[in-house]
């Protein structure tokens, strides 16, 4: 009978544990999505958690095991669109209209986070260290994006251009933010200017 209440007190205190550990990361989460890393202190993360910041210490031995679990629980619960299902797709513009949406709509549901994270990564190593992840995904969904397009150099240059241009977040927030477009308005604004630079006769200037 020892044995088993001792058991059962060590699997309680490791509950518990793991309890305080989902507390602390869900409050520098909270954190990064308001104020933004670079303004996330430990003893911040630590008074939203309710606990001291020897406990946030003891869990995290560091701001970067801190950051590391903050963006591993985030990007569970907000994964980016599957580039994989976009490949799928043969038709190239097809896949554009498929790509906007889902991207569009990741935007809107993160785009708090994503201010935060493109302010901050000029601001803070870590941040932009971690961050290159997110960039070398949207270098990815231009490719993805780009694959059984037939074009001459001239027009691949400028498609390639249009492309990363319409699947920016930046592109995202002008067009609906301060242009006030709705999610799909702005797509097919995006869309109609990848389809533009693929033409022969795209007006040059200057």
């Amino acid at each position: 009978m020892p044995d088993k209440t001792r058991s059962y007190r060590m699997q309680r205190r490791a509950e518990s544990q793991e309890q305080t550990r989902l507390r602390i990361t869900e409050s520098a989460v909270a954190l990064h999505g308001t104020v933004g890393p670079a303004r996330t202190s430990i003893s911040s993360v630590a008074a939203l958690a309710g606990v001291r910041r020897s406990t946030v210490y003891r869990h995290f031995p560091d701001e970067a095991a801190l950051f590391d679990a903050c963006t591993a629980h985030w990007a569970a619960l907000n994964p980016p669109p599957d580039l994989a299902a976009w490949s799928t797709i043969v038709d190239p513009d097809e896949r554009l209209h498929v790509a906007l949406g889902e991207l569009y709509a990741f935007y809107r549901r993160t785009g708090q986070m994503l201010d935060n994270l493109f302010r901050d990564e000029t601001e803070v190593p870590l941040v932009r260290e971690r961050f290159a992840a997110f960039h070398g995904y949207l270098a990815a969904a231009c490719d993805t994006l780009m694959a059984g397009r037939r074009l001459q150099a001239a027009g691949r240059r400028r498609t390639q251009a249009a492309l990363g241009h319409a699947i920016a977040f930046s592109t995202w927030k002008s067009l609906v933010r301060e242009q006030e477009l709705d999610d799909t308005d702005a797509a097919e604004l995006a869309r109609a200017l990848v389809a533009v630079s693929s033409r022969r006769d795209t007006p040059r200037f200057g």
